[in-house]
């Protein structure tokens, strides 16, 4: 199977840059992050403590993650309910950034994260895809932008979405998710060794595309000569 890691901070694009790679390719795609935030909502929704480690670590065998494919789409469940869109928000992210830090959630989430790797071609994107979750991948892409554009960009994407909330919170926000991320111990945020960079912060989307497709066919010529 081939595996692609597109790693990055949040609000660099990973994931409309994923799901464009995999419906290009045909391939699965598979947002991690939506997988951590979906365990973030349910520690809300339970009125759990996230800072409690071990309050956080003793709801996880009453947790079942279900990953479908609708239309073309992931969708997440959990224990039986869609989560749509109600993990979008600031508080889901930041949640899911203090509980993302303890390692038995990653644990948690790390074999059924294999599993449709090793089962499926994927698209998977989120933090650590590339160093931890899928060291062997056959292309790996950190893609990056400035915190200004990432959050301009969050911004816009939570307006849409009716969520009400100011370019400054959002951008504090990123700031300390990104600090978060970087500095935990387990599996912090840091791009692979063999991971090819890309900043995106002066490109649209169809130019981030296109670079980023001009990666994974120089990446996949190299071990599958004419595969793309």
């Amino acid at each position: 199977m081939i595996n692609i890691a597109i790693d990055g901070p949040s609000g660099s694009g990973k994931s409309t840059l994923a799901k464009e790679i995999a419906k290009r390719l045909g391939y699965v795609y598979v947002d991690t992050g939506a997988l951590y935030r979906s365990i973030g909502l349910y520690i809300s929704e339970h009125h759990i403590n996230p800072n409690k480690k071990e309050d956080v670590i003793a709801v996880l065998p009453d947790i079942r993650l279900d990953l479908t494919y609708e239309e073309g789409k992931q969708t997440v469940y959990v224990n039986g309910a869609n989560v749509g869109d109600r993990i979008r928000t600031p508080e889901i992210a930041e949640i899911t950034s203090i509980i993302a830090s303890i390692p038995e959630v990653r644990s948690f989430l790390l074999s059924l994260q294999k599993e449709m790797a090793i089962k499926h071609n994927v698209v998977m994107d989120g933090r650590d895809i590339g160093t931890v979750i899928l060291p062997d991948a056959q292309v790996k892409i950190y893609l990056s932008a400035s915190a200004e554009n990432r959050a301009e960009r969050r911004y816009n994407e939570l307006r849409a979405k009716g969520i009400e909330i100011t370019r400054e919170e959002v951008k504090a926000d990123l700031i300390k998710r990104d600090h978060a991320d970087e500095t935990r111990e387990t599996a912090p945020a840091v791009a692979a060794e063999d991971a090819v960079p890309l900043d995106n912060s002066a490109l649209n989307l169809e130019q981030t595309f296109e670079a980023a497709m001009e990666i994974v066919r120089n990446k996949l010529n190299e071990i599958l000569p004419n595969r793309i």
